[in-house]
């Protein structure tokens, strides 16, 4: 049986685990985690796809979960009722729109916290690619000093345009900086944006 090590991984990132594993193995594996809400996530997330889930917790707050044998259904399904992050192709086109380096207002360092896990999950997900227009203090994801870079990197090599505007770039004194996207302008931003069923904006 399959171990696969969750620990110390911040939030999406065991789910995501679990849900890949539940792709590519029969539907046998371990997966260790260190955290209550982690434990909670990835349970409800496997039985929602019909598996069978053992939990133990052993010495240090490490826990063990143990998954079991899916149906093939399930498993050509899965996630699907979850989260929908498999590819459709008659689905509709979302851009996204983010305002803010981080998510939320109330705290700030939690707010970090937030935005790169949104934007991870985003770049480790199936969904049909857009654009995503960064604004504000938004653009300061793209510096490479900021872990969220890499996810808009991401993004980019699967498809994604990363518009990053240069009117804020220019304010924050920060163009010759940008790691990820292309510097962009409000028409093309706009124009980009209209140009779909759906546009998110985070935050």
């Amino acid at each position: 049986m399959q171990d696969i090590d969750a620990r110390g991984k911040p939030c999406p990132k065991p789910v995501m685990m679990a849900k890949k594993a539940l792709e590519k193995t029969d539907g046998n594996f371990r997966i260790l985690l260190d955290s209550r809400v982690s434990v909670e996530n990835v349970r409800r997330f496997l039985e929602s796809q019909s598996c069978n889930v053992s939990i133990t917790e052993e010495t240090q707050g490490t826990f063990i979960l143990v998954c079991s044998q899916p149906s093939e259904t399930t498993k050509e399904t899965v996630n699907v009722d979850y989260i929908n992050l498999q590819p459709n192709s008659g689905s509709k086109k979302i851009n996204v729109l983010v305002t803010s380096n981080v998510l939320g207002s109330s705290d700030e360092e939690l707010g970090e916290v937030l935005m790169k896990g949104f934007l991870s999950t985003l770049a480790s997900s199936d969904v049909n690619c857009g654009t995503i227009a960064l604004m504000n203090g938004g653009v300061l994801l793209a510096l490479p000093e900021n872990s969220a870079s890499e996810s808009l990197r991401a993004l980019e090599t699967k498809g994604w345009r990363v518009l990053v505007c240069g009117t804020c770039t220019n304010h924050y004194g920060i163009t010759d900086r940008i790691a990820a996207g292309s510097i962009s302008n409000m028409f093309e931003i706009t124009e980009s944006l209209l140009d779909a069923d759906n546009t998110l904006t985070v935050p």
